[in-house]
């Protein structure tokens, strides 16, 4: 006797190329299995910040550069390095979380400006940038890379920072 499931029709669907890497992709990352899906942070991101903390989607950071108040957003998404690798509901999620991040440093720094992007030039993994601006700052009115090299931060200040961000983000 055949398995029942021999003789089930499955329609099949003309996807691009893309779509079926990006399926195949999540399917292999154990998406739809009772295994986690293996993700890692970036070599350079691990270097570059402090993990402050993790959101439903995404990895919390502080850039290490005293410049400017900076934060990343990454979401813990294997192999996502666009916005559009994640499904509609990560997608409004991420956006979300970004809101979230962006309201809270807003509301510590009391910038002037927020800068929020997601360039991924350097660094493929997908991360979104929060970075509150000042009009005294020194890239004013430019995008801040390499406009200055990096200041390292007073370790007070920056747990202070922290502490405030975790606050307003709910993430202690």
């Amino acid at each position: 006797m055949d398995h029942p499931l021999s003789r089930v029709m499955v329609p099949c669907y003309d996807i691009d190329s893309a779509s079926r890497r990006h399926f195949w992709t999540r399917l292999k990352s154990g998406l739809g299995t009772n295994m986690p899906a293996v993700w890692s942070l970036h070599s350079q991101l691990k270097n570059d910040t402090i993990d402050i903390g993790d959101l439903p989607l995404s990895r919390v950071l502080v850039i290490k550069d005293a410049n400017y108040p900076w934060l990343l957003l990454v979401p813990r998404r294997e192999g996502a390095i666009e916005i559009i690798d994640l499904d509609e509901v990560e997608q409004a999620q991420l956006m979300t979380e970004v809101s979230r991040v962006a309201r809270a440093v807003k509301e510590v720094t009391k910038c002037d400006k927020l800068n929020v992007a997601a360039l991924g030039n350097v660094v493929p993994q997908l991360h979104v940038h929060v970075i509150a601006r000042r009009t005294s700052d020194a890239a004013w009115p430019r995008p801040v890379w390499g406009v200055v090299p990096p200041l390292a931060h007073d370790a007070e200040e920056v747990q202070n920072f922290i502490g405030a961000l975790r606050r307003k983000i709910w993430l202690s």
